[in-house]
């Protein structure tokens, strides 16, 4: 057995690596600069703490979330690793009884914000404190091209300069090709291996439903998963309010976060979740990248996300603890045209045209019939291998589709005669009301009443042909003009398949299921008496309030799920129980396993499948 392998185990308590970690981790204690790219629940912090244990000296860890920087340091210290972080949390007693233990070289581990880094004198400490390697976590923090750029972690190629001879790693969760590049050039790496995982969630399931009665939704959903932990997205504070009020009033534990609440609500709401005291957050975006919690079950988008990748981003909080996570959309064509009445209110023009192709994809994809995994990761510029996933709506329960050769045709020779009659290109919406016949000003003015389209689209509704115009515009027969405005015009398929009136199949619009189907076997899932398991979720709920800390420093899911399968009673019986290293069995297993003694002296083992 190697050193990491040995290390993974003893200390964190599990036999084998996630994907790219064992070689992160060599080409790190190897003195190689290092660009790793792990999706959300890969892992990322393994691939700095295993080589700080694996080597003399202090690694220095860079991170902009003060509230991560305590969890992390909790974890590790559960684990028996000498870790420590600075912020400005802290008193000044505090602070500097921290100081003085880097000046004598008891610690592994630093976790410090970048502009603590950057103070005046702090090249002289770090220059003191024997630093071996630094890691840059959530690098793409660095890059002005990143969904998040903070211009402090630009001062951060200071460290470099102040440290050159010490190997430097960066970790990021997203970043594009372009992205990337600006990481490498911005932290000053050099010729650094580069890691890229790949960005399928397999533990995960997709669901796309259209809204209908909101609030019933989520709290029929909420209902069949009472004891899980799962965050609810709404794109307004009103509407987290709204959603945790309901939920509260109908006995669950249920607190909103949002940026309009004071600082020491949120936090108090959030340290409630991380504690497992209230089960659902209703949040806004701004919730989410500080918290390392491993065992949110579930995440709801109440509402339209604006991109693509902040829906993976917010999904990928669901089965960090590789465990299955269920991932639900509500989806409603007034929340697109929402979103397009923000996007009229930008007033840069680029600006305004990359929000717009942002929304058409996040459209694109809550409207596909197609698997949705296959549609997340192409986005990414992934391909999924299999021809369906298994995990997402669209692959258990296949679409109908129909003969839309003729409303295809309705529209596409709409789209040409209004271009042909007025010499420009109109958006979605008034092609729409040419079809139904609508007596708007607009269409009076251009004298669009007068082609040969008007009013042929009676026998659909507006929002029927709203999708009929954008299940086209995915098949390539129309696409949007490059330009200011988002008008529609053929393409070169579209006006073959106008002129030789080619078949066109066209996939029905998503409905409400009847009733819940049975889904098969999710990857991840660990079967285990879930009566044991609950009372197991007990003592480490009692164990963690104890100690002031989040319920999974103590043992994630997966360690009690499979406690509650293999039903350990004495502490050799522990060996081989995933999470669990010679520091927390020596604290925890006794205490574990006289559970599981006492549960199984009234109840009887159950039996499971491989």
């Amino acid at each position: 057995m190697s050193d990491l392998d040995l290390l993974l185990r003893t200390t964190f308590g599990y036999s084998s690596f996630r994907p790219l970690q064992r070689e992160i981790c060599e080409a790190a204690l190897a003195g190689k600069d290092v660009f790793a790219l792990l999706p959300t629940g890969g892992g990322k912090s393994l691939c700095f703490q295993l080589p700080a244990l694996a080597r003399d000296g202090l690694t220095v860890v860079v991170s902009p979330l003060i509230a991560l920087m305590k969890d992390q340091v909790d974890a590790l210290q559960a684990s028996g690793v000498a870790a420590t972080f600075l912020n400005s949390t802290l008193d000044a007693e505090n602070a500097r009884s921290r100081l003085r233990g880097l000046h004598r070289g008891e610690f592994r581990l630093l976790y410090a914000a970048p502009e603590r880094l950057l103070l005046e004198g702090w090249e002289e400490n770090l220059r003191h404190w024997n630093v071996t390697a630094i890691a840059i976590d959530e690098a793409h923090c660095v890059s002005e091209w990143g969904h998040d750029f903070r211009p402090e972690y630009r001062q951060l190629s200071r460290l470099r300069a102040a440290l050159p001879e010490v190997p430097m790693m960066a970790l990021t969760a997203t970043a594009t090709g372009r992205v990337r590049e600006d990481i490498v050039r911005q932290l000053g790496l050099r010729t650094p291996e580069v890691f890229v995982a790949s960005f399928n969630r397999p533990n995960l399931t997709y669901r796309v439903l259209p809204k209908d009665e909101p609030l019933k939704q989520v709290i029929a959903f909420v209902r069949q998963r009472e004891g899980d932990s799962g965050i609810i997205y709404c794109a307004s504070r009103a509407a987290t309010e709204r959603v945790a009020e309901a939920l509260a009033g109908r006995g669950f534990a249920a607190r909103p976060y949002h940026a309009g609440l004071d600082a020491e609500t949120r936090a108090r709401h959030q340290e409630a979740f991380l504690r497992d005291e209230t089960r659902i957050i209703c949040a806004t975006i701004a919730f989410g990248m500080g918290i390392n919690k491993p065992n949110v079950r579930w995440v709801i988008h109440h509402d339209l996300p604006k991109n693509i990748e902040g829906y993976y981003q917010e999904t990928g909080r669901a089965g960090r603890d590789g465990l299955p996570g269920d991932c639900l959309l509500l989806f409603s064509p007034g929340d697109i045209a929402k979103q397009t009445h923000f996007l009229d209110e930008i007033t840069d023009a680029q600006e305004q045209q990359v929000a717009r192709t942002q929304l058409r994809q996040i459209v694109h994809f809550a409207e596909s019939a197609g698997c949705r995994r296959a549609e997340l990761l192409a986005y990414f510029g992934e391909t999924y291998p299999e021809p369906a996933c298994g995990a997402c709506d669209n692959c258990l329960e296949p679409r109908e589709t129909y003969d839309g050769t003729l409303v295809a045709q309705k529209f596409l020779s709409c789209v040409y005669r209004i271009v042909r009659h007025s010499g420009f290109s109109v958006g979605l919406n008034h092609v729409i009301e040419v079809l139904t016949g609508a007596g708007t000003e607009k269409i009076r003015r251009w004298g669009h009443d007068r082609l040969t389209t008007y009013g042929i689209g009676a026998e659909l509704d507006r929002t029927q042909w709203a999708g009929v115009g954008r299940e086209l515009l995915r098949l390539g027969l129309l696409q949007v003009a490059t330009g200011e405005f988002a008008t529609l015009e053929l393409t070169e398929a579209g006006t073959e398949a106008l002129r030789q009136r080619t078949p066109v199949t066209l996939t029905k619009p998503l409905v409400l299921p009847q009733a819940r189907r049975s889904v098969a076997r999710r990857a991840g899932e660990i079967e285990c008496d879930e009566i044991l398991f609950a009372r197991l979720r007990g003592l480490r709920k009692r164990l963690a309030d104890e100690r002031r800390v989040p319920a999974y420093i103590i043992f994630g899911d997966n360690t009690l799920r499979a406690m509650a399968r293999h039903y350990p009673t004495e502490d050799a019986q522990l060996e081989g129980i995933p999470g669990i290293g010679e520091r927390k069995r020596a604290e925890f297993g006794a205490l574990f396993t006289a559970e599981i003694a006492a549960y199984l002296a009234n109840h009887s083992r159950q039996a499971f499948n491989d």
